[in-house]
C-alpha cells in the first residue's frame, strides 16, 4: 500500500504546530520567570561569571592556582573556562592557544622544535601543541602571556594540566570547554569530537563553545539529552567562518540559523556596545534580538587591565554594569580574566538605583574635582564631582598677580594649562623655594590673563604607560575663582563640605606680597560661610603647620594637616602637637599599605594611632587606572577602596574619580553579616606568600617616622610690601572686583590696558 503524501503533510503540519505551541509555552514561562526577576537575562537568572583560564588576570592562564583562586574570590557557581587543545597523542589539555610560545616557556625547553602550519589559512610559525606528546610537556611550565601583568608567579613552575586534571582536582560547579581550532586538528588527523565524547564519560562538561559551525553540525547529535549547552562563538565581524564562508557579522544577522545548532552565543563586547575612537556608541539591539530568538548571550573580552572605553573612566566595574544592569537588557554571562570584579558587579552593585542609601560612613573628597574626567579645578570637573556623589569638593588655592584667589591644581601654570603655548611663555622663572626647574607661576599673571588660557587635563600615566584621560575633553571647562567655587558648593543640596588647600603661603607673603590666608578668609566671609548662612562644612588643608595655626587664630574652620612624605609611624608627642592646630590628617596610600615593586608588604598602624587621638584620617590619591594600584588589589579601584575603608578603617578617600568611591558606599554587600569574598579587604602582603622566591621584592629601607621637629614650624612671616614689577596687571587699591572677589593690596606697574596691549604684541 503506497504512502499518502497528503497524510504525511498533515502530520508534518501537526508536528510543526505542536512545536510552535511548545516554544510559545516555554517563552511564556520564561517571560513569567523574568517578570518576577530584576534581571533582564533570557531566563531571569543572574548573569553567569565565566573565569577565562581561571583568575588569569593575576596568575598564568590555565594554571592550577589560577583555577583554584576563582572559588576563593568569586560568586558561588562561577564557571571555569578551559581552552581545549590536543597534543600529538590526542590528550586534551587546558591551554590558551594551539600556539604555545606566548603562554609557556616551550622555546626554552625545545628551542629547535619550532614549526610552521597554516592556521585559519594563514602561515604561522610557533611551537604547536600537535607536535608534542603530553609526556613531552612535563617540563614545560606556564607563564603570564600578557606583558603588562606581573611575572612574579612564574617561578612556581606551573605545569600544563589536562582537562581531566582540572575537573577531578577542582570539581568546578560549572565547566566550560572552548574548542577554537577543530578544523585545524582534523587536518592533522586529530579528532576533537572523539576526545570530547570520550572525556564526557568521566568529566561533566556544562558548556561547549566553538567559532566553527561545522564543529556543532558534526558533534551536535552525538551528545545525549544531558549533554553540554552548545554556545556558538562569534569572532570579529569581518572574520570569515570557513565552513559557511560567511562573515561573523553576516551570521549575526541570522540568529534563527544559529539557534538550529546552539542554545547560546558568545560575542565580543563590541557587538553589544560599539566603540569608535575608544568612545561608546549607543548600544545595539543585539542582546534583545538574540533573546527573542531564544539564545542566551555571553559577552567576552573583559579584563581590568585592558583599554576600555573612556566613558567608563578606567573603572572596570562600570563596564560590567553597562552589560548587566543598564535598564534595557542584561547579557546572560560575562567571560572575564578578573572574575572577582565581575562577581562584585553582579552581586553587590547591580540594581542599586539612584536613591540607594549609603551603607558605610566615610567622606568622598574630590581631588581637584572629578579631575579624572575633566581638567582639574574647572567648572566641569566640580559639577561632575557633585553629580557623581562627592561629599566634599576641593579647591587648590592659587593667587594671581592681582591677588585674585582661584582654584588650580598647581601654582605652576604649566602643569595644568596651555601657558607654554601662550603669549605668556616668556614669563618663565626659577623659584628655588617652589622647585628647581623653571616654571610660569600663577603670581606672574593677572587673573584676566589666566582666563585667556585653556585648562589641560592631568595625565599622570601618559609617559610611562601611555594611558590618557578623556581626550575629547582634555581642554574643556573654565577656571573658577574661589568665590565661584564657594557659591557652587553652597547651592548644592548634596554636598556636605568644601576643602581649600593652601600651599606656598610663606613664599607668597615674603616674596610676592600676597596673603593667601587673608584671601581665603575674606572670600569665605563674602560668600556667607562665616556668618552661618550656609551649613556647608569648611576644611582648610595645608602641609604647613604655620598656615593652619594662622587659620586657627583667625577663624573656627576645620583644619587638616597633610603629611607629604610616605611614613611608617608618628610619635605620640608629634600627634599631640598636630592636635593643637589640626582637626584631621591626610596621609598617602603607601603610608597605610607600604609597597615594593607593586606588591603590598604589610599595613602600618598609622590610621589606628591617629584615630586614637581623635584625629580623622583621609587618604590620597585614589585613581581608577589599574597601574595606580598594587597587584594585591587586582587592578580594581573598588577593591582598593574597600581595603582602605573596611580594612584599614580610614575616614575619607581623596580621589580623582569621586563616582567610584561614592558608588562603593552604596553597595549591597556591605549590609551582609558575612560579606562575600569579593567584598572582604585584601590581606596585606598576602600575594607575597605565593610569589616565587626568586621574584620576591628586595627589602627596602623603612619609611621614616614623623617626630615633633617635622611638625613644628615658625609662624608665618608678615606680608611684605611688593616692589614694583614689570608683570602686566592692574594696580590694586584694595577695592572689590565686579565678581565680589577681594583683591590683596599690592603695587603693580602696568594697568589693565597695558596688560591687554602687551598680550596683543606677543600674539
Amino acid at each position: 500500500m503506497r504512502d499518502n503524501p497528503i497524510m504525511h503533510g498533515l502530520q508534518a503540519s501537526k508536528f510543526l504546530l505542536l512545536a510552535l505551541i511548545v516554544i510559545q509555552l516555554l517563552s511564556t514561562q520564561l517571560f513569567a520567570q523574568r517578570s518576577k526577576s530584576p534581571w533582564q537575562t533570557l531566563t531571569g537568572d543572574a548573569p553567569r561569571i565565566i573565569a577565562r583560564g581561571g583568575f588569569s588576570g593575576l596568575l598564568p592562564d590555565s594554571s592550577i592556582d589560577a583555577y583554584s583562586f576563582v572559588s576563593q574570590t568569586s560568586v558561588p557557581g562561577a564557571v571555569l573556562w578551559c581552552d581545549v587543545q590536543l597534543t600529538k597523542d590526542a590528550i586534551g589539555i587546558c591551554f590558551p592557544d594551539v600556539k604555545m610560545m606566548n603562554a609557556s616557556h616551550i622555546q626554552d625547553v625545545y628551542p629547535k622544535r619550532k614549526n610552521s602550519y597554516l592556521l585559519n589559512g594563514v602561515p604561522t610559525q610557533d611551537w604547536f601543541t600537535i607536535d608534542f606528546n603530553f609526556k613531552d610537556l612535563t617540563n614545560v611550565f606556564l607563564k603570564q602571556g600578557i606583558l603588562s601583568r606581573s611575572d612574579a608567579f612564574e617561578g612556581n613552575n606551573y605545569a600544563i594540566s589536562t582537562v581531566k586534571d582540572i575537573s577531578t582536582q577542582l570539581k568546578p560547579e560549572g565547566f566550560w570547554l572552548n574548542v577554537q581550532h577543530d578544523a585545524f586538528y582534523a587536518q592533522h588527523n586529530l579528532s576533537m569530537s572523539s576526545f570530547l565524547l570520550s572525556i564526557s564519560k568521566t568529566v561533566i562538561i556544562d558548556y561547549l563553545s566553538s567559532p566553527e559551525v561545522s564543529f556543532f553540525r558534526n558533534i551536535g547529535s552525538r551528545f545525549g539529552r544531558k549533554g553540554p549547552t552548545f554556545v556558538f562563538r562569534f569572532l570579529e565581524k569581518d572574520d570569515v567562518e570557513l565552513s559557511t564562508n560567511q562573515t561573523y557579522g553576516s551570521l549575526a544577522g541570522n540568529l534563527t540559523f544559529v539557534k538550529t545548532f546552539a542554545s547560546g552565543i558568545l560575542v565580543p563586547k563590541s557587538y553589544i556596545w560599539p566603540v569608535v575612537s575608544q568612545y561608546l556608541l549607543p548600544h545595539t539591539s543585539f542582546v534583545q534580538d538574540a533573546h527573542k530568538a531564544g539564545l542566551e548571550v555571553y559577552a567576552s573580552g573583559f579584563a581590568n587591565d585592558f583599554d576600555i572605553a573612556y566613558n567608563y573612566s578606567f573603572d572596570p566595574l562600570a563596564e560590567y554594569l553597562s552589560f548587566v544592569d543598564n535598564g534595557d537588557f542584561s547579557v546572560d554571562g560575562v567571560l572575564s580574566d578578573f572574575p572577582l570584579t565581575a562577581s562584585s558587579a553582579v552581586d553587590c552593585f547591580s540594581h542599586l538605583g539612584s536613591n540607594a542609601s549609603s551603607q558605610v560612613d566615610f567622606l568622598v573628597i574630590s581631588k581637584n574635582g572629578a579631575s579624572g574626567d575633566y581638567p582639574g579645578c574647572t567648572d566641569l570637573a566640580y559639577t561632575k564631582a557633585i553629580e557623581d556623589g562627592a561629599d566634599v569638593i576641593d579647591c587648590s588655592l592659587q593667587l594671581s598677580s592681582d591677588g585674585i584667589p582661584f582654584c588650580l591644581s598647581s601654582i605652576n601654570l604649566g602643569d595644568s594649562t596651555n601657558v607654554v603655548q601662550s603669549p605668556f611663555r616668556n614669563r618663565s622663572t626659577t623659584v628655588p623655594e617652589i622647585g628647581s626647574l623653571p616654571g610660569i607661576y600663577s603670581f606672574s599673571l593677572a587673573w584676566s590673563e589666566i582666563q585667556t588660557l585653556r585648562p589641560a587635563i592631568e595625565n599622570p600615566y601618559s609617559r610611562e604607560f601611555t594611558l590618557f584621560r578623556n581626550p575629547r575633553e582634555k581642554s574643556s571647562g573654565k577656571f573658577v575663582t574661589l568665590s565661584d567655587f564657594l557659591n557652587l558648593a553652597k547651592n548644592s543640596s548634596s554636598l556636605t563640605g568644601v576643602l581649600i588647600s593652601v600651599e606656598n603661603a610663606t613664599y607668597l607673603r615674603e616674596k610676592q606680597g600676597l596673603d593667601a590666608v587673608k584671601a581665603v578668609l575674606d572670600t569665605l566671609t563674602e560668600a556667607g560661610y562665616s556668618n552661618k548662612t550656609t551649613t556647608t562644612r569648611v576644611m582648610i588643608q595645608s602641609t604647613n603647620s604655620s598656615v593652619l595655626v594662622e587659620f586657627k587664630k583667625q577663624s573656627r574652620y576645620e583644619t587638616v594637616y597633610k603629611v607629604e612624605e610616605v611614613i611608617r609611624d608618628i610619635l605620640d608627642s608629634a600627634i599631640e602637637d598636630i592636635k593643637k592646630f589640626a582637626d584631621a590628617v591626610v596621609i598617602s596610600k603607601t603610608s597605610v599599605f607600604p609597597t615594593s615593586e607593586s606588591f603590598t608588604t604589610g599595613q602600618t598602624k598609622l590610621v589606628e594611632r591617629l584615630q586614637k587621638f581623635q584625629l580623622p584620617v583621609y587618604v590620597e590619591v585614589f585613581r581608577n587606572e589599574f597601574v595606580s594600584q598594587p597587584w594585591d588589589f587586582f587592578a580594581d579601584a573598588t577593591v582598593e577602596i574597600n581595603s582602605h575603608v573596611t580594612g584599614a578603617g580610614i575616614n575619607g578617600t581623596i580621589t580623582d574619580f569621586p563616582l567610584t568611591a561614592a558608588r562603593y558606599k552604596r553597595n549591597l554587600c556591605l549590609t551582609r553579616k558575612d560579606p562575600p569574598p569579593y567584598m572582604i579587604p585584601v590581606q596585606p602582603a598576602g600575594l607575597l606568600t605565593i610569589v616565587s622566591p626568586a621574584s620576591l621584592p628586595p627589602a627596602e629601607a623603612p619609611n621614616p617616622v614623623i617626630t615633633d621637629a617635622d611638625v613644628t614650624e615658625p609662624p608665618l612671616p608678615p606680608v611684605t610690601a611688593r616692589a614694583p614689577t614689570t608683570t602686566p596687571g592692574p594696580q590694586s587699591t584694595g577695592e572689590k572686583t565686579p565678581n565680589g572677589q577681594t583683591r590683596v593690596a599690592q603695587s603693580l606697574l602696568l594697568s589693565a590696558f597695558a596688560t591687554v596691549f602687551a598680550s596683543l604684541l606677543l600674539v
